[in-house]
């Protein structure tokens, strides 16, 4: 992400530099309309699609005596029009956050474009991850997820949800689609943008593919793990600009990474790979969003394998990269304290001479002529 520098000149309406400058300000208009939209009886019915989440079912439950009724949604088509609502959401929170935390920081440590850059995507990042670790953790343990494992593929299809699970997939979804227009609107480098698009279409296909094949809980529990792995190596990159002596976190993150995909394997085999291939319900069948079927079990294990292959190369690289960088750094300060010493030496074997220069014979007889 670039630097947002600030001019005095009104750039012309609707040019690239006024979308730039004022996208929060645009996007907000743009989301007040779906709100307003709510107040009136015409354009309601076509607000609610956005603003609310759709597709709810209510099923009556018997607790003892008492008959209670408990709402559960399920996906669908409308689900488009709400993710796009909140893609506007996440984009107005970008702004703030860039502006009212971010800017202010950045304006303190003065840091150069480079780790500006950094900085900046590390902050927005922190933030997220942070947010969305202690919504899913909390949606796992109100579920039982955790303390009941098979409940990964057990009753399988998943189809119905709870309302806190189907609106954090709504809003990690509309997050990373934000983040597509954010490329634009914080003016990214032309070098950093494919690698921004790849890990952004990473994440938009494995959470709405655990979304559309009815895999939520288990596309929930390798979210909260992989965004605590994520959320630990930012925060540590921000202590390390703020001061460079402080590496510790990268130790940690690194030996966390390593077990995050070990442990992201071994759910996915076993929930995909043996829970569902030992089901009783096989077969593809649309209308009760069943999928397990051998193609796409096959498929799906295909992606997340291949996703951390890639995930521990690009890790792998990045830490011999790390080593190559410190052992220059150390035979620099080598050369340097070689060098200091060295010339230490040759001070002193100087200054020896001159003194013993004093004593010799030319100097004797210059003194007694």
């Amino acid at each position: 992400m670039g630097i947002r520098k600030k001019n005095n000149k009104n750039p012309p309406v609707l040019s690239h530099e006024f979308v730039i400058q004022n996208h929060a300000d645009i996007v907000s208009c743009i989301a007040m309309v779906f709100l307003l939209g709510l107040m009136f009886e015409i354009t309601s019915k076509v607000a609610v699609l956005f603003i609310t989440v759709q597709y709810n079912v209510t099923i009556s439950e018997n607790e003892g005596a008492e008959e209670t009724t408990v709402n559960y949604f399920h996906n669908g088509l409308k689900d488009l029009a709400t993710v796009f609502f909140y893609m506007l959401v996440a984009i107005i929170m970008h702004a703030i956050i860039q502006e009212y935390v971010l800017d202010k920081i950045n304006r303190k440590m003065h840091f150069s474009k480079t780790k500006h850059s950094k900085f900046n995507e590390s902050g927005q990042l922190s933030a997220f991850y942070l947010c969305s670790c202690l919504w899913g953790a909390s949606i796992l343990f109100s579920e039982n997820i955790l303390s009941r494992p098979v409940s990964l593929w057990e009753d399988y299809p998943h189809v119905l949800m709870p309302f806190q699970m189907k609106f954090y997939y709504i809003c990690q979804l509309g997050y990373w689609l934000h983040a597509l227009p954010e490329l634009y609107f914080q003016k990214a480098k032309k070098e950093d943008i494919p690698r921004q698009l790849v890990y952004i279409s990473l994440y938009l296909v494995h959470i709405a593919g655990a979304y559309i094949l009815n895999l939520n809980r288990l596309g929930l529990v390798l979210l909260v793990l992989h965004y605590f792995v994520e959320l630990l190596f930012h925060v540590s990159r921000l202590i390390y600009f703020s001061n460079e002596t402080r590496q510790t976190g990268f130790t940690v993150w690194a030996f966390l990474f390593v077990l995050g995909r070990l442990l992201t394997l071994s759910l996915s085999v076993l929930t995909v790979g043996f829970g569902l291939a030992g089901s009783e319900r096989q077969g593809l069948n649309l209308a009760e969003g069943n999928f397990n079927i051998l193609f796409v079990r096959i498929t799906v294990l295909a992606a997340i394998c291949t996703t951390q292959a890639f995930m521990m190369w690009k890790f792998i690289n990045f830490q011999l990269r790390r080593w190559r960088e410190h052992a220059q750094t150390q035979a620099l300060k080598k050369k340097s304290v070689s060098t200091k010493s060295k010339s230490k030496k040759a001070n002193g074997v100087n200054g020896s001479v001159s003194a013993n220069g004093a004593d010799s014979p030319r100097a004797r007889k210059e003194k007694s002529s």
